[in-house]
């Protein structure tokens, strides 16, 4: 047994709303012992040896922020490649500085080409944005850079692989190629688009030797590991587990997670195609096998099915009138009127569904979805969470709420993205009203608030998605997008504690600052509850408690 250690700080905010305020917390084995002042947990004091820790005592102290919805192994491998994202990056092969246009990309890629024009190497290319740099990319182009040199480039958001005919050579593909997604010229020619997993999938087989590299994913972990506990972040949850393969990811994880200094607890969340695919029938029975092995630091949790695209990648489902140019987006790996049977052995064996969807027609389908799960085998606290939903109407918050589900949600494109979008792709109607949290309250639906960090353009920092829930700011700096769909700072915290630890079934465990619970903390130098709103992002992280054990942020 561990000695007694009692934290103090100018005053807790436990997010228990029974007991919401205190200035110290008992800690023991990891554990937290009491919660309050000194004098009311006198009672432990007098009979435990203790240890006063006041190093925060001029702080205020959080239950450690939640990010339930991140790709921390996959975005920093994908760090590795030839950058062409509109944002400056310091990544593991020094700074890149942002390309703000499409002639940018396509110079860019042509200077790498040049610099050995006699290899054959694929240039591997990571970060385009195709609302910024002017709609897709296409094999054509990418011929003009190189005609002989095979080229691979990837959106932003990994929705989208793009591939000059050298590289369409190596993958294997050709116009006889009958695969959603796998995109073709009016003329039929191939034109070098891979939409959406099922087809990216395919375009992924040359590449992953180099993304499933044990020495850059741990490298990567670690890196982004210590990103989000600069954030304030102290557990995470994976959302695409597995896809380059169940056994290297998990041991690559248990690696660098289970080390004593990493600074992260994690949630590795698989996907559900490639389990069927694999397992069948076998595959729920499989699925409880690997949790069998989760830790306090590291878990395998529930199942995740992908059913429309990216926001940002403007490849999501919507409803009339549909995108600006007419076109619909496109839909995920598994057919929608395959959807049901694909979760439905799932359901019945009792695990949480993460079901993405982006776009208001894929929300609608998933709420049918959902009725259907259901009407064949009701259940009670199923967690059925719907991932990002980023275009929605009010009415589906309505119906969210009255099938029990959960909305785990992106509102950091309300800020970032939303006037970009409103001219690319989406109209400003439903740009607007991206994130509607303020529904979501108004239906009593719970809800968490995360980053997708980092496969879209947008950081990994709940105080800025707590700042944009109660502000709704565009980029500009001015506009107010969709006022009513503001909510205030309490629930905005609640999504990012207590809310969040119940959205991926760990609120028994986490997400408050409570008795039993594990101490993790989140400290800050103030309280987003005494300041500005608008001052909310621009609090500084202090340091995070992981089990009672401090790790200090760089200033």
């Amino acid at each position: 047994m561990t000695k007694l250690t009692v934290f103090t700080a100018k005053h807790i905010r436990t997010m228990d709303a029974g007991r919401p305020l205190a200035d110290a917390v008992a800690v023991k084995d990891g554990r937290i012992v009491s919660v309050g002042t000194l004098a009311t947990m006198r009672n432990w004091l007098d009979r435990e040896e203790h240890v006063i820790d006041d190093r925060f005592s001029d702080k205020v102290i959080f239950p450690g922020f939640i990010d339930p919805h991140t790709h921390l192994q996959a975005s920093g491998s994908l760090m590795g490649m030839t950058y062409i994202g509109p944002l400056d990056q310091n990544g593991p092969n020094g700074f890149d500085e942002g390309l703000t246009s499409r002639q940018a990309v396509l110079d860019k890629l042509k200077r790498v080409a040049d610099q050995d024009p006699m290899s054959q190497d694929p240039i591997l290319a990571w970060g385009f944005d195709p609302a910024l740099h002017g709609g897709q990319l296409h094999r054509d182009e990418l011929d003009a850079v190189s005609a002989t040199r095979p080229i691979w480039t990837m959106t932003y958001a990994p929705h989208v692989v793009v591939a000059n005919s050298p590289m369409l050579d190596i993958i294997g593909v050709d116009e006889t190629t009958n695969v959603y997604g796998i995109e073709k010229y009016d003329d039929g020619r191939l034109n070098g688009q891979f939409i959406e997993l099922g087809a990216t999938t395919i375009a992924l087989r040359p590449v992953v030797g180099f993304l499933a590299d044990p020495k850059r994913g741990a490298a990567a972990l670690w890196a982004q590991g210590r990103t989000a506990q600069k954030a304030g972040i102290t557990l995470t949850a994976d959302m695409a587990f597995g896809k380059l393969g169940i056994d290297y990811e998990l041991g690559l994880h248990k690696k660098v997670v289970e080390d004593d200094a990493f600074p992260l607890r994690m949630l590795l969340v698989p996907l559900g195609p490639p389990l069927n695919a694999q397992h069948g029938a076998e595959a729920p029975s499989y699925l409880r096998k690997l949790m069998a092995s989760n830790t306090d630091k590291l878990a395998v949790h529930g199942v995740k099915f992908i059913n429309d695209g990216s926001y940002p990648a403007q490849t999501l489902r919507l409803r009339y009138p549909g995108y600006l140019d007419g076109h619909k987006g496109h839909r995920g790996e598994t057919p929608w009127e395959d959807l049901w049977g694909a979760m439905l052995p799932y359901w019945k064996a009792g695990f949480q569904i993460h079901s993405h969807a982006n776009g208001d027609e894929t929300v609608e389908m998933t709420l049918d979805l959902l009725e259907q799960l259901q009407l064949a085998h009701p259940r009670f606290d199923h967690r059925f969470t719907i991932e990002h939903y980023c275009l929605s109407t009010p009415d589906q918050a309505r119906r969210l709420k009255a099938l029990g589900g959960l909305a785990s949600v992106n509102n950091m494109f309300v800020h970032y993205r939303a006037l970009l979008h409103a001219d690319s792709g989406f109209g400003f109607d439903r740009a607007e009203a991206t994130a509607r949290l303020g529904s979501l309250e108004r239906e009593g639906v719970v809800f968490a608030l995360h980053s997708d960090f980092s496969l879209v353009l947008t950081p990994i920092s709940p105080l800025t998605a707590v700042w944009i829930a109660v502000e709704r700011i565009a980029l500009d700096g001015k506009t107010v997008l969709a006022p009513g769909e503001r909510i205030g700072v309490d629930r905005a915290m609640r999504a990012i504690t207590i809310d969040a630890a119940h959205v991926i079934g760990r609120d028994r465990v986490h997400g408050s600052v409570e008795v039993g619970k594990y101490a993790d903390f989140t400290v800050l130098d103030e309280d987003p509850y005494e300041v500005e709103p608008a001052r909310i992002r621009d609090i500084r992280v202090h340091a995070t408690v992981l089990g009672g054990k401090p790790f200090l942020t760089e200033n």
